[in-house]
């Protein structure tokens, strides 16, 4: 496919013309300075393929348009007004947002692949390549990429173990359960198997579950980095956000179980946080982490304690 005129990043010139359309959707999530160091980062992608940078964003953040100076090449894509379910402000109707600003990517992009990526994970100098390299070496519809922390304190380094061990280098490459939308590419055929599942909301869960139960196999690569940095949050506000980033979690997983399978769930709640901690104590240990996650365990018990109570809520509810 010929390199088209919005094709952004220093090494678009080499790109080739047998070269596919990379097509990445940006996921508003923190905004402000970390809006702006992965748009940079997109922007600098060496020997990048043909590309384009898509951020949607609603009315609630109508304040990153201001960076379309900076980045005169990114597609913003207006949404206007967006009603939620949960109130905005809320953590639950923060998320929702989220999920529906991936979706509105995910109907322009134009590529024949597309990637998912959020604000605060700043893609590497050779991510656009390598995604390209690695869809054009294997057969899977879906991979996705390490998530790897930026030094950090130590809550910050808590948050990173809860949501992203699995992702973090070193591991090696290969065959997942579970692959994350903050750095996962697709192959078109798996945009288009899905398309009725995220039309209106983009539930990574719900399309990588469909995906498999239809013979997709979900790839992890440890060369497809992203470099994750989140800003300072007060404690109260961390807390009610893994409360009910949670809940969301478990009414997926509710709505998706049988009465017996959700009623073992709950069951197994108040035992969760223990098992999960010492979970993410070997795997941080075989990290080269292990003390740095000592200093941290107390804090990883608090925030996964806070997310299962939230989750069996949304088991047992199958509401988010």
């Amino acid at each position: 496919m010929n390199a088209r005129s919005d094709t952004v990043g220093r090494g678009a010139a080499s790109a080739t013309r047998q070269d596919p359309m990379l097509s990445v959707i940006v996921t508003i999530v923190e905004g402000g300075a970390a809006m702006r160091r992965l748009l940079q980062a997109l922007s600098e992608q060496v020997d990048a393929p043909p590309m384009e940078i898509l951020v949607p964003y609603d009315a609630s953040a109508q304040e990153h348009v201001t960076l379309q100076s900076a980045f005169p090449a990114v597609r913003f894509l207006p949404l206007g007004v967006v009603s939620t379910e949960h109130p905005i402000t809320s953590a639950a109707g923060e998320h929702e947002l989220f999920d529906r600003r991936r979706a509105v990517g995910l109907t322009a992009a134009t590529g024949d692949l597309v990637a998912i990526v959020e604000d605060r994970g700043a893609p590497r100098s050779d991510w656009a390549r390598t995604a390209v390299q690695l869809h054009e070496q294997l057969p899977h519809a879906v991979i996705g990429g390490a998530i790897d922390p930026l030094p950090t304190g130590t809550v910050g380094f808590a948050i990173h173990v809860c949501d992203f061990t699995r992702y973090s280098s070193p591991f090696a490459s290969g065959a997942r359960d579970w692959v994350s939308d903050v750095n996962v590419t697709y192959k078109r055929r798996a945009i288009d198997m899905t398309q009725a599942l995220w039309q209106q909301r983009y539930q990574e869960p719900v399309v990588h579950w469909s995906l498999q139960q239809q013979g997709e196999v979900l790839y992890l690569s440890n060369e497809l980095v992203v470099e994750h940095q989140r800003a300072p949050v007060p404690l109260r506000q961390l807390l009610r956000e893994r409360f009910h980033w949670g809940r969301l979690f478990g009414s997926i997983r509710g709505n998706h179980s049988s009465s017996r399978r959700r009623a073992l769930l709950a069951v197994a709640g108040p035992m969760i946080p223990f098992l999960v901690l010492l979970r993410h104590g070997r795997a941080q240990t075989a990290k080269g982490n292990g003390r740095r996650f000592l200093t941290a365990a107390p804090v990883v018990l608090l925030l996964l304690a806070i997310w299962t109570a939230g989750e069996v809520a949304g088991i047992v509810t199958r509401r988010a």
